[in-house]
């Protein structure tokens, strides 16, 4: 490639897949403090400060070669996720008391290290009993050369074995921790302990105060269960997860989530992607429809989820395990799993699919509580943005309808005090647009009681002619039918401040199934295919909006006036081959059926709907 580059335009994420980049090759120093947590009174996670969830996958990394990891995480990344959950097999680690292995494949902190290259966070799963149709479940079978040890209790002889693996595993792990600069946010207890037999909670309070002395308090701490089996999995001071597959009712699933956690996130630890296979029977597949809607529906609840699995990968040597079914069943050498990622690390149609459904945008006032952090002002008639300090971009105004709207009222301003563009939404729905020097009408229905959102943009002060004093926003009182509406929250938007490649907060945890109307924010990760040159981007079918490539403002964009159909990149701007690069769209009328972008070689700046 010579000259400026002629780039394929990626398909566009929502910001719930917003792949910021991250390239590090160690622990990155904190600049400001970091946490991740539970907050049950917006029932959601918080991550910095911020609502979030998490859209994961698992990838065994003893599955997988080691110079393989790179492959399968950044293809775990760009097809949207923005985690990671993994297993630490105890066996494949401590082969023999008291020898430790982490070199190789085994080489944990190298497999974080790569996680926090692709920016995905890590949900990290120690046991020490893993399940994940591993030999023994993980545990090392040295421990029965004890004959009458009771695995996965307090037996003292486990607990001895427990302790002195822990001792060594969770120190190495700590620096790794988010709060400390790493990138693992949660971690389980035990796992699926609610199936195993013995429902032993003096085993689990061990566990616990043994994870809380070794990692500290700040770190989450949770379990898994399926829904039926939550009684013996769960204990205070651990976060009840659940899991379940596409065949399950989830409404029920969360239910008994529900029941043990009243408040709090939904999250499904393990939403079945596929499944095993046993010798001797046929290969396991799950429709690719059957796990891509259940999949949309567990986001359209809001619920954070781990696909299991993302990737299986193999049972080299003589890792696989076994179940036992009323008969003994051993597992193959594949562990393909039908998932996403092929064995072999193949994109399937499911992970297209899958791909699909997360790819879906994130509404402007889905993110009101960061994009204003010091909460709204207060006022009975609305000020500009001179007078609450706004002095770019976009400032919403917020009130209530003051009566049932049962007949289409008109919305309007007096004197032409719309400065500039006025982007209305009732209860959420776009309605239209009221603009500077147009009569258009506008005319809504509705409740007494609805909010109404009006989102007013600051289009560029007049810098040559008559009265330069052009104030922004609402100059004169928006009226309905004939009543002036009053009683206001105004949220001056610092849009800019959020768009830090480092930042995270838009990895929203709402979502939206169609294809969306009014204000809403875009996002997708691209690598160019050379040297990072000077282009132009071309964004068909899109509305009007605004555009940040890297964290850089690079401008408006109004495809459907013109005549400026392209925007200039700047070579600098962009990062070279192998490296991640991130481009994200507040449109703020309507966005493409099928969102996507193009990188040109020349301008298009002569093109116009006029």
């Amino acid at each position: 490639m010579s000259g400026r580059a002629a780039l394929g335009g990626p398909r566009l994420r929502p910001l719930l897949l917003r792949l910021p980049l991250l390239l590090l090759l160690r622990l990155p120093a904190p600049a400001a403090p970091r946490s991740f947590a539970v907050d049950r009174a917006r029932d959601a996670f918080l991550l910095d400060g911020a609502p979030f969830r998490y859209v994961s996958g698992s990838l065994h990394y003893a599955r997988v070669p080691r110079r393989l990891w790179p492959d399968r995480l950044h293809k775990m990344r760009t097809a949207g996720l923005n985690a990671v959950q993994l297993y630490v097999p105890w066996n494949y680690h401590e082969p023999q008391p008291g020898v430790y292995n982490f070199r190789g494949n085994g080489d944990l902190p190298a497999f974080l290290r790569m996680a926090a290259q692709e920016d995905l966070l890590v949900i990290l799963r120690p046991g020490p009993y893993i399940c994940a149709e591993w030999e023994m479940g993980g545990l090392p079978s040295w421990l029965l050369r004890k004959p009458d040890i009771v695995l996965r209790t307090s037996d003292p002889d486990f607990l001895a074995a427990v302790d002195s693996w822990f001792h060594v595993l969770l120190p190495m792990v700590q620096p790794w921790l988010y709060h400390n600069g790493g990138n693992i946010i949660s971690v389980q207890v035990e796992n699926e302990y609610g199936s195993y037999f013995a429902c032993d909670f003096r085993y689990m309070r061990h566990l616990a105060g043994l994870f809380r002395a070794l990692l500290g308090d700040e770190i989450v701490l949770f379990t898994t269960d399926g829904p039926e089996e939550l009684s013996c999995g769960t204990l205070q001071g651990l976060y009840a997860t659940v899991d379940f597959g596409p065949a399950d009712n989830m409404t029920e699933s969360f239910a008994m989530q529900r029941k043990y956690e009243p408040r709090g996130p939904l999250v499904n630890s393990e939403y079945y992607t596929g499944w095993l296979d046993y010798w001797g029977w046929n290969h396991s597949t799950v429709g690719v429809k059957s796990v891509s809607k259940a999949l949309e529906d567990i986001l359209e609840v809001g619920a954070s989820v781990n696909m299991y699995m993302f990737h299986g990968g193999t049972n080299f040597g003589y890792w696989n395990g076994a179940d036992w079914k009323n008969k003994y069943l051993p597992v193959t050498t594949s562990y393909d799993y039908d998932a996403p990622l092929s064995e072999a690390g193949d994109p399937t149609p499911k992970l297209l699919a899958i791909q699909s459904v997360i790819s879906k945008d994130g509404n402007l006032l889905d993110f009101l509580n960061v994009l204003c952090p010091d909460g709204p002002i207060h006022t009975h008639k609305p000020l500009t943005f001179e007078a609450v300090k706004q002095d770019y971009g976009f400032l919403l105004y917020r009130t209530r309808l003051p009566q049932n709207l049962t007949e289409p009222t008109q919305l309007w301003v007096e004197n032409n005090g719309i400065r500039d563009r006025a982007y209305v939404m009732l209860d959420g729905v776009f309605q239209g647009i009221l603009e500077r020097d147009k009569e258009e009408a506008l005319f809504l229905t509705g409740p007494a009681g609805g909010t109404l959102d009006v989102l007013l943009e600051n289009m560029g002060r007049i810098s040559f002619g008559y009265n330069m004093s052009d104030f922004k926003g609402l100059v004169q009182p928006l009226v309905l039918g004939k009543s002036v509406l009053t009683d206001w929250l105004l949220f001056p938007l610092n849009i800019d401040a959020l768009m830090d490649v480092e930042n995270r907060v838009f990895e929203t945890q709402k979502n939206n199934s169609e294809s969306p109307s009014g204000p809403a924010f875009y996002s997708a990760a691209f690598q160019l295919p050379g040297p990072a040159w000077d282009t132009f981007l071309y964004l068909p079918g899109w509305t009007k909006g605004q555009v940040w490539i890297n964290g850089f403002n690079l401008g408006r964009y109004w495809t459907k006036r013109g005549p400026q159909q392209s925007l200039y990149v700047p070579g600098p701007l962009l990062l070279p081959t192998g490296a991640l690069n991130n481009i994200t769209l507040l449109e703020l009328e309507h966005a493409p059926p099928r969102p996507q972008i193009h990188f040109l070689d020349r301008p298009l700046l002569n093109a116009t709907t006029h």
